[in-house]
């Protein structure tokens, strides 16, 4: 996106994405595991709000807004900067204090939830809900604050120069060469099995398990120039965090909408 030189300068030096959290494959895939585990009546209140299938087309919505400067507010909702060796209870310390550290995405996905409790029909908060669910499962969104979570570790993919951030939007994603509606019933499929299993984690389980990735990822490190060796390791993974975001935003929504 093109913003005046100024002003990107003052975003580079609070935080930046060379990729828009999940890439738009990466956040229909999510919102499109959502909408097929949705309630009925979920599913309906969705669908009078965002029309059908909304919560899949408008799940980008929070990205492109990016552009408008009425929205400058939300830049810094879709990221949780987080310190290394985190337990879990810590973690939880930070969900019931979403403040604690700077209104970011942990703020921003309960003030949207609190929004909808009292107005259902609130469109805008319904849609910034959909994509940052999704954003709290990338692990990268959770990264170091020294390295803009992961946007600074300079990598090559194929031959690309781009960034670890980056390759965790969507490079790992892109290189399946499916459509979001093929990856989303890939996903259903190979997950199926263990779709009770991830209904009855928690979202601060659910969270913890991108926490442990995020940790990974970062003593993998990216001195292995085998791309294809970086994928084989980490695509599952990736598919893992896909699928439990699709699950975890449809627990949300059906929580709010029954």
């Amino acid at each position: 996106m093109n913003f005046k030189k100024g002003f990107l300068l003052i975003l580079i030096s609070i935080f930046s994405f060379s990729a828009v959290a999940y890439d738009a494959v990466g956040h229909r895939i999510i919102a499109d595991i959502a909408y097929n585990n949705l309630t009925a009546k979920a599913k309906k209140q969705c669908d009078k709000v965002l029309g059908k299938h909304g919560i899949i087309y408008a799940s980008v919505w929070a990205d492109e807004v990016r552009s408008d400067k009425q929205y400058d507010y939300s830049y810094v909702w879709h990221y949780q900067n987080l310190k290394d060796s985190l337990t879990m209870e810590q973690l939880d310390v930070l969900f019931k204090n979403p403040t604690a550290e700077g209104e970011h995405l942990f703020f921003a996905i309960e003030q949207m939830t609190q929004r909808l409790k009292k107005d259902k029909n609130d469109a805008e908060a319904l849609k910034f809900l959909v994509h940052f669910m999704a954003d709290l499962h990338q692990p990268m969104h959770l990264g170091r604050a020294e390295d803009l979570g992961a946007n600074k570790i300079k990598v090559q993919w194929f031959g690309t120069s781009t960034n670890l951030h980056a390759v965790w939007d969507g490079r790992i994603t892109e290189g399946q060469k499916m459509s979001y509606s093929e990856f989303s019933r890939f996903l259903q499929d190979s997950f199926e099995k263990m779709k009770a299993k991830k209904q009855a984690e928690s979202l601060l389980q659910s969270v913890y398990k991108v926490y442990q990735l995020r940790t990974e990822i970062y003593t993998y490190g990216v001195d292995d120039k085998n791309n294809y060796k970086y994928i084989y390791k980490f695509a599952g993974r990736n598919n893992e965090m896909l699928y439990s975001a699709g699950i975890q935003l449809a627990k949300r929504l059906n929580d709010l909408f029954n």
